[in-house]
């Protein structure tokens, strides 16, 4: 019998041969799971390869940063369309606002002034600062996706100013331990596999220099094992079940975070970016949420799958791998968490009855009529919600939270119309005879907007 670990393990072992990468280590969370974990290869010196063992994650990093800024914004002490000059004493660029910056929509040039690619020498934050007035703003703010480590670095570097200390020390004490991920930091340590360049025409493969990036390691400096970033993918994707007391972020600050701003291909509408969060849309209304990353010798990938039948609560996969050119590491994350959604899905659990709908909303319950089109309004886990009659069934339901000191008025939560109002009329009886939701007037019979009632024919 071929097990759902088997199906990912042959599926891990295949990338590593496809991609001919010295050292392949993978790890799926899931909160109904043991962890699962796989590792392919050697690390290429003397340690051994296994779970525990520490690859470079690169742009990964950017996440990390992203949740650091967030905490900033909950906290006060910044909001997200403050220009960053506005906290960093700048030569150029300080009108660019944290939310560009955060989505790379800001137009900043990719990397900091300088040949860093070739000196392998990064600016410490002194050079970084002045250098920007040697640096190009490539696009009008705003124009479109354009990805920078720049940006990431200076979000980084206001994070350390707010909170008074280095941005690795921020990280630390903020992300790190609040989360138990005891195998990321900012060097590698002694279990840290070699990262290599394999020849494209032979099976040479060649070490490459381990770097430090400065004052730009708040856009890929860390170095992580493949349970820990399994974790972190968990958390993006559902942070109430990995930090219930929202200790680290809120989850509705995750959800502000995974909302599209910006495409990353004008044409092929495959992939999209949040607030520092790479989304890639799957069938099936489900989303992938995370970050790639690519360092000298190493490739990353990251991500927390979100909705679809068969998704676990706390979904996440990491896959690290040990060549700069094993490009197999990105598409594989979204190969496994798909496989284990199919081939070992979430436990489907039995529904119970409930308490019945508030007395006063009972005479809201069934289908209204808005626009033209048909609703259905229902009581279920203890809110009012709304659907298209003709909905599919995976879309999910407006949700609405009642107004605390106006009885007939609630507040879309989630769904459709999201932030709108719905207010109830009633009859001198008590009957809800009429609704407005996002002031769209909603009725029992199908009527025109002038009122004209097909049931009753006036």
């Amino acid at each position: 019998m071929i097990t759902v670990h088997d199906r990912l393990g042959r599926m891990v072992r295949q990338a590593q041969v496809d991609g001919r990468i010295p050292a392949v280590s993978v790890a799926l969370h899931r909160a109904d799971r043991p962890l699962w974990t796989c590792a392919v290869g050697g690390t290429g010196n003397d340690t051994p390869l296994g779970p525990e063992t520490v690859f470079r994650i690169g742009s990964v990093t950017k996440t990390f940063t992203a949740v650091l800024v967030m905490q900033c914004r909950d906290e006060g002490l910044l909001d997200l369309d403050d220009p960053i000059g506005r906290h960093l004493d700048l030569p150029a660029h300080g009108e660019l606002t944290v939310r560009r910056l955060l989505s790379h929509t800001a137009g900043l040039q990719r990397e900091p002034h300088g040949d860093v690619w070739d000196s392998l020498r990064a600016p410490d934050v002194t050079e970084l600062l002045a250098d920007l007035a040697r640096v190009e703003r490539v696009l009008p703010t705003g124009r479109r996706y354009h990805y920078s480590n720049l940006g990431m670095a200076l979000l980084g570097e206001l994070v350390a100013r707010l909170r008074g200390g280095t941005w690795a020390e921020v990280l630390a004490e903020r992300v790190l331990a609040p989360l138990g991920l005891t195998g990321t930091g900012p060097t590698p340590g002694d279990r840290a596999a070699t990262g290599f360049l394999v020849d494209a025409y032979s099976d040479e493969a060649r070490p490459e220099p381990n770097t430090d990036f400065g004052a730009v390691a708040p856009a890929a400096q860390l170095w992580s094992t493949a349970p820990d970033m399994a974790r972190w993918a968990a958390f993006l994707a559902d942070p109430a079940a990995l930090d219930p007391a929202g200790a680290v972020l809120a989850p509705a600050t995750l959800d502000e975070m995974r909302w599209p701003l910006t495409t990353t291909d004008e044409t092929l509408w495959a992939g999209g970016f949040g607030l520092g969060l790479i989304l890639v849309p799957q069938p099936g209304r489900v989303m992938h949420v995370g970050h790639d990353g690519a360092m000298p010798g190493f490739l990353a990938a990251v991500y927390g799958r979100r909705g679809g039948d068969g998704t676990a609560g706390a979904m996440g996969c990491a896959v690290l791998g040990s060549s700069g050119t094993g490009v197999p590491v990105f598409e594989l994350p979204h190969r496994l968490l798909a496989a284990a959604a199919e081939h070992d899905p979430a436990d489907i659990e039995p529904w119970r009855p409930g308490a019945p709908a508030p007395e006063h909303l009972r005479g809201v319950l069934g289908r209204w009529w808005g626009e033209g089109f048909e609703y259905v309004f229902s009581w279920h886990d203890g809110t009012l919600r709304a659907r298209g009659a003709d909905d599919p069934a995976g879309r999910p339901p407006a949700v609405f939270a009642p107004l605390p000191d106006r009885p007939d008025v609630f507040r879309t939560v989630s769904g459709r119309e999201v932030g709108e109002l719905l207010r109830l009329t009633r009859d001198e009886r008590g009957a809800v005879v009429r609704m407005h939701w996002a002031t769209y007037r909603f009725t029992r019979h199908q009527e025109t907007f002038e009122g004209y009632d097909f049931r009753a024919g006036n």
